[in-house]
């Protein structure tokens, strides 16, 4: 894998506006001199606990231990890893990255890559003129227009059109300098039995298929005219495209998905197209294929909740019951919109205008309550064969259901539908399951469907790559003193590096992490906490790297200078230490005890004084 240098990834580290970049996923507000808070993006909170520093560029969250740089960000956000991070960064910001010398395989492989993504990018701007400006496209120009698409949003989703010709496309890339086999590999032609190679595209409407940054990798296209083969045809498995790992439109979707907090999840191109047109930017598609564990990860790391609008026909529903499964291995938070029955997204919007969507997605209930109305509408409620089949399908649903207003709505409306009391209900729905499988359409799936499945109504963390999610052990009294006393250094370096020096590193503090960032302070420059000291490889322990992000963002909550309060915190270390001296003299019996008993109470002294200092600078009675 080819590296960047140093200095690229220094370029991007200064050009990066870190505030920005995290606004894209939560909202932040100013709460200390040098420091932002919003919600953390990597746990559901209703208060926020998750912090950066908008200058030294880490981030923070004092709630589920999420912590790290720009890059690391990056990382947990987009599923990415560091190299794919720096060029992200880089691309937005404009930074050009330079290469450490590769292997030189690495680097034919990278430049043979490079080249089949330029040739789809020139291929995908090829079908869109063709579709403008061709009279061969008018046909398709009135299709989609005609499904009320203006011509700007389509554009914005670059889709096109593909000549009827068998080697248009073919002809135009050898003319700016592709191999054949290089347009075979980018998935734009095929073979015919006899060897010869075509077009794989012709006579379609073009809809390219992009990664999260916006690069063709293939393209899905649909026939105008019958004979054509299938209806949709998409670009086959390939070294670039991969068919299940990506959802259409997550380029333009990913920044508003952040900061909506939900995506919207529907079926076909034009419903994304037309849910974008409507103002619901936050939309994506399946892409023509059965919902996979990589597309719900990629959902996931756009937003914690999942707006299910899919066809309400059978199939729509069980790729909802498919969605279930998936989501609840990754606690999001899933929901289905009621759309009309044999209608999608942009049927609706065309026929009762946006306003009609907007409602339904206002209307959208959780996913364990569109469950139970299926199973209800779906089952016989004639026969008490029929309700039992019913109650056993709805057994594992209530089974995995926590107590709450949600639970004991449910029932009632189970109840009702089934003309059963309450009571009743709940006895049968407790009661041990029949030692038979219920038969009847549908229930199969439902249980597979409910395999690992959650309440699906709550919240819960969206589970990044790595350590986003670690929750954070519980700190003693005496580890909050230490890094307090650590986070107020970094906060006042001409006063806290002093002051750092002064104390006894080993004694001072209780974990070897602690005793690491005290050296770490100590040996580097305060004003720049995040570089390594002299002789120091920081990239060697990502621990420190993570405890150091968390007293940045810590000591941003500081004024500049409070001299008062760090001395008090220093006294408070020291202290402690002769606690500890004392605690270990008692045990052995030495005569040690009386001499450290008068130095901590001269220690103690020095401490109130300083603690008065602090009431009187700043009225806070809480080091």
């Amino acid at each position: 894998m080819a590296l960047y240098t140093n200095d690229s990834r220094d370029r991007v580290r200064d050009a990066v506006d870190f505030a920005e970049l995290v606004s894209t996923r939560t909202e932040l507000r100013r709460s200390g001199p040098s420091r932002m808070e919003g919600l953390c993006p990597f746990h559901d909170e209703r208060t926020p606990s998750f912090g950066i520093d908008p200058m030294q560029k880490v981030y923070h969250c004092f709630g589920c231990g999420a912590s790290g740089d720009l890059f690391t960000f990056v990382q947990e956000t987009e599923g990415v890893d560091f190299r794919e991070a720096l060029e992200l960064l880089a691309e937005r910001y404009g930074v050009e990255l330079q290469r450490e010398k590769e292997d030189p395989r690495e680097q034919e492989r990278r430049m043979r890559r490079e080249r089949l993504l330029e040739l789809l990018k020139r291929t995908a701007g090829y079908y869109e003129r063709f579709l403008w400006e061709s009279s061969e496209a008018e046909r398709a120009r009135e299709y989609l227009l005609g499904r009320g698409l203006s011509e700007e949003t389509l554009r914005e989703f670059k889709v096109g059109y593909s000549p009827s010709a068998w080697d248009r496309v073919l002809n135009a890339s050898r003319r700016g300098g592709w191999q054949n086999r290089e347009v075979y590999d980018a998935g734009l032609a095929q073979r015919s039995q006899g060897g010869k190679i075509y077009d794989r595209f012709r006579a379609r409407i073009m809809f390219p298929l992009c990664d999260t940054r916006g690069r063709v990798l293939g393209f899905g296209a649909r026939a105008m005219s019958d004979g054509r083969g299938p209806k949709y045809l998409n670009t086959s498995d390939n070294e670039l495209y991969h068919k299940g790992r990506h959802v259409y439109g997550a380029d333009l979707a990913r920044a508003h998905a952040a900061r909506a907090g939900s995506v919207i999840l529907c079926e076909g191109y034009t419903d994304v197209i037309a849910l974008h047109q409507a103002g619901m930017r936050n939309a994506v598609g399946l892409m023509g294929t059965a919902l996979t564990d990589d597309q719900v990860g990629e959902l996931g790391r756009m937003a914690q909740t999942v707006l299910l609008a899919l066809d309400a026909d059978s199939a729509g529903q069980e790729a909802m019951l498919r969605a279930s499964g998936l989501a609840a291995k990754r606690n999001l938070e899933l929901r289905v919109v009621p759309l009309p029955e044999g209608a999608d997204p942009a049927e609706l919007i065309q026929r009762e205008g946006p306003e009609a969507v907007t409602a339904a997605v206002e209307r959208s209930v959780p996913f364990v309550r569109f469950r139970v109305e299926r199973v209800l509408a779906n089952g016989d409620h004639s026969t008490p064969e029929g309700q039992d089949r019913m109650i056993e399908e709805l057994r594992p649903v209530f089974a995995q259901l926590g107590e709450g207003a949600m639970r004991m709505e449910l029932m009632r409306m189970a109840s009702s539908r089934l003309a059963v009391p309450d009571r009743v209900f709940e006895q049968r729905l407790t009661a041990a399951p029949a030692t038979a499988a219920p038969s009847g359409r549908g229930s199969g799936g439902a249980r597979r469907a409910d395999e690992g499945e959650r309440n699906g109504s709550g919240g819960g963390s969206a589970q990044g790559n790595g350590s986003a999610t670690r929750r954070p052990k519980a700190l003693s009294g005496r580890e909050d003193a230490e890094r307090a006393f650590l986070a107020l250094c970094i906060a006042s370096p001409e006063d806290g590096a002093p002051m750092l020096a002064s104390v006894e590193i080993e004694e001072d503090f209780s974990s070897e992490p602690l005793r690491r960032a005290a050296r770490h302070l100590a040996a580097g420059d305060l004003h720049e906490p995040l570089a390594p000291a002299p002789g120091e490889d920081l990239d060697a322990d990502p621990e420190l790297q993570r405890l150091l992000a968390e007293l940045v963002v810590e000591s941003g909550r500081e004024s500049v200078a409070k001299p008062a309060k760090l001395e008090a915190q220093r006294l408070q270390l020291e202290l402690a230490r002769y606690d500890r001296q004392i605690q270990r003299a008692r045990g052995q019996q030495s005569g040690e005890v009386s001499t450290l008993a008068g130095k901590r109470a001269e220690v103690k002294r020095q401490f109130d004084r300083a603690y008065g200092r602090v009431l009187e600078e700043t009225g806070e009675r809480e080091l």
